[in-house]
């Protein structure tokens, strides 16, 4: 059964965080994207763009899940009052994480849905990045977990992958290792070009299990921030 990714859509999210690593999931390794919505309500990204999510967060099914996706915006900051209607449904996606989280699923957090994570606890004793040190802390009151924290664009330790608001690229790198998208040789020529725009990234030989990436991700434990 080939699994699902998972990525969480709100009114405010920041469209284009995501974007690179869901343009790769898809095309390259042919995985299936799944929307997730606090509600069935049509929500308006940052950028503008009309989405309808495909489930609600009670339809989420770890035994179906590759990997949770959640991109940043100023809903997770519970300050702005424009998106006050998530304040006290962000707790139950905490919920649901911590659960997932047990169970083995990789989540990936990038910009402020970092804060979640902390406000969750998933961070406690996992190497992670943000967009500061002092943002964690500013709206994580008991965040108090800085020796952990990495200065860099994406960090990822084991099963938890955390990016700055500009970290997009190393976001959707940090994604495409965990996947095994790309074979292991192939991921810095990806870098280099989507990043610096050096070099031309070759077509490549299809994964030996017929593009199911979902079958090459591993237990890996590894911590990876280069």
């Amino acid at each position: 059964m080939m699994k699902n990714v998972y990525i969480l859509v709100f009114n405010g999210m920041a469209d284009w965080e995501p974007a690179i690593a869901l343009c790769e999931i898809r095309r390259r390794g042919k995985l299936p994207v799944v929307s997730v919505g606090f509600s069935k309500e049509p929500i308006t990204t940052m950028g503008g763009l009309k989405v309808t999510p495909d489930i609600t967060l009670s339809k989420m099914n770890f035994e179906q899940a590759l990997l949770v996706i959640l991109p940043g915006g100023e809903m997770w900051q519970k300050k702005n009052p424009d998106f006050s209607e998530y304040f006290n449904k962000i707790e139950s996606l905490e919920r649901l994480l911590i659960n997932f989280h047990k169970k083995g699923v990789p989540i990936a957090a990038i910009c402020g849905a970092t804060i979640t994570m902390a406000r969750a606890g998933l961070l406690k004793g996992i190497k992670h990045t943000s967009n500061a040190p002092d943002f964690l802390d500013k709206f994580v009151p008991d965040y108090g977990n800085k020796s952990d924290y990495v200065a860099d664009f994406a960090v990822r330790d084991g099963n938890i992958i955390t990016a700055s608001g500009g970290g997009s690229v190393e976001f959707a790198r940090r994604i495409i290792e965990l996947l095994g998208i790309y074979p292991d040789n192939q991921i810095e020529e990806w870098y280099q070009m989507f990043k610096f725009g050096i070099g031309s990234f070759r077509k490549l030989p299809l994964l030996p299990n017929g593009n199911d990436a979902s079958s090459v991700l591993g237990d890996k434990k590894d911590v990876d921030n280069s």
